[in-house]
């Protein structure tokens, strides 16, 4: 361009502002096959799912599966005159609904919604250790970088949003980096995008680079049209997945900084639908705008939401602090399901709850500050909607809850689960990369059909 003012140099080059015009024009439609919704292998029961990740580990025996027989050990050491003791639960169950599903005092808004959801009891994982598990569950390896559940659901299904990423993650931690939302070797468009992190406010959360001071709207359509045409140009000579994804990132970013901003202000829901969630109250207030960010981003065709809720690792003082964390989810989450219901989005929506472990049936700590250890034994996951059968209990565990005994799930069966929920065979979605066709089940997995309507 040295010597020539832009216009001058567009005029040269051909390309005129009615040419980038009608080259941002070709661009939407060409990337719209990229990221656009595709078919599914089969009929779906879900559209989208939201993850509600309550990371650190839920304790399954205090929240989801009663153990009376634990409870009468409380105290005595397992091992006589010597070692841990057993630790009891010091809150009630109680049976729930028309299904008489048993859930514990702590949850009283989930416990409202019990004929809606699906306890499994018999979930089990490959290691007690916080990040192994955590890349266990997000991807289904635990030693290996490997795409997540998200950027698989996004690659097999496309995106119904013109104007938002096809899998967000809300408030993810940034003590275990990016590898929970990553696309891996999937190309780069089906990564997840972080709203934010966890030490972030979610009221300031925000995308990153949503507004340009520099640039009025209509310059910055003429910079993308112009450069996309010569991508474009570029692409046709040598065809190549990641200037595809390139491409379409380009034109998404443009798109998110035009619309997105929207669906940050609250302020548009009503007072009875912020109350549901328990935003403008304390306890409720961040994880209450986080689901419902959720829902706004489900309606707005996100086919992949998760909603990250740190402080679940009680090593300490578990009979103070359980509560106090359950009392900052539970009316949020019951809030989510109701409003999906009344949408007529529940039935679409498959909503899962999860955190990556369990925990022991033995103590740490003296007293009051006694809390609970890792256990990749057994853990409780919840589930709600997009065809899942609402008001059971399934799999079972041992007396003390710490091992699945019977009907064990293992995290490649849950995926395989999700999978099909969305009308996917999760043996047939695959990705050829490095000579190998690579699945998120990798060579197991089976579906848990028990589970489903």
């Amino acid at each position: 361009m040295s010597g020539l003012s832009r216009r001058q140099w567009l005029r040269e080059t051909g390309l005129g502002f009615g040419a980038l015009a009608l080259a941002g024009l070709q661009t939407e439609q060409a990337s719209a096959n990229v990221l656009g919704s595709r078919p599914p292998h089969f009929r779906p029961r879900a559209k989208r799912i939201i993850l509600l990740f309550m990371q650190g580990g839920q304790s399954q025996m205090d929240l989801f599966d009663p153990k009376p027989e634990l409870n009468a050990r409380d105290g005595q050491q397992v091992e006589k005159d010597k070692g841990p003791k057993y630790k009891g639960s010091p809150f009630r169950f109680q049976q729930h609904g028309k299904s008489g599903l048993e859930l514990s005092e702590l949850l009283p808004g989930l416990a409202g919604n019990s004929d809606d959801i699906c306890v499994v009891r018999s979930a089990v994982t490959e290691s007690p250790n916080h990040s192994n598990a955590m890349l266990y569950f997000h991807t289904g390896s635990q030693n290996f970088v490997r795409p997540s559940v998200g950027s698989w659901v996004v690659y097999g299904l496309g995106s119904e949003s013109e104007s938002l990423p096809g899998f967000i993650t809300i408030r993810p931690t940034r003590a275990h980096g990016a590898r929970m939302h990553s696309n891996a070797f999937l190309p780069a468009f089906y990564q997840g995008t972080a709203l934010g992190h966890d030490g972030v406010p979610i009221e300031k959360a925000q995308f990153p680079y949503l507004t340009n001071r520099k640039w009025s709207a209509s310059q910055q359509r003429a910079q993308l049209a112009l450069t996309q045409g010569f991508n474009r140009r570029l692409s046709s000579q040598n065809s190549n997945p990641e200037m595809e994804g390139l491409i379409e990132s380009y034109e998404l970013a443009f798109r998110m900084q035009m619309e997105a901003p929207g669906l940050f202000d609250l302020s548009k829901e009503s007072k009875h639908v912020r109350e549901l969630y328990g935003v403008g109250h304390e306890k409720t207030d961040s994880f209450g705008r986080a689901c419902l960010l959720a829902r706004r981003f489900a309606e707005s065709g996100v086919r992949f939401i998760q909603v990250n809720h740190p402080g679940w690792d009680h090593h300490d003082s578990i009979d103070k602090a359980l509560p106090n964390t359950c009392k900052s989810v539970d009316r949020p989450i019951a809030g989510l399901l109701a409003d999906l219901k009344q949408r007529g989005m529940l039935e679409e929506t498959l909503v899962i709850s999860s955190g990556e472990f369990g925990r022991t049936a033995t103590g740490e700590g003296e007293g009051e500050a006694t809390g609970r250890g890792h256990n990749a034994g057994a853990f409780s996951i919840w589930m709600a909607g997009g065809g899942i059968r609402g008001g059971l209990s399934y799999g079972q565990t041992n007396e003390l809850g710490t091992t699945a005994v019977e009907n064990p799930v293992p995290v490649h069966d849950l995926h395989a689960t999700l999978l099909h929920c969305l009308g996917m065979d999760h043996r047939r979605l695959t990705y050829r990369y490095s000579g190998r066709d690579f699945r998120l089940t990798d060579v197991y997995g089976d579906v848990v059909h028990d589970i489903l309507i």
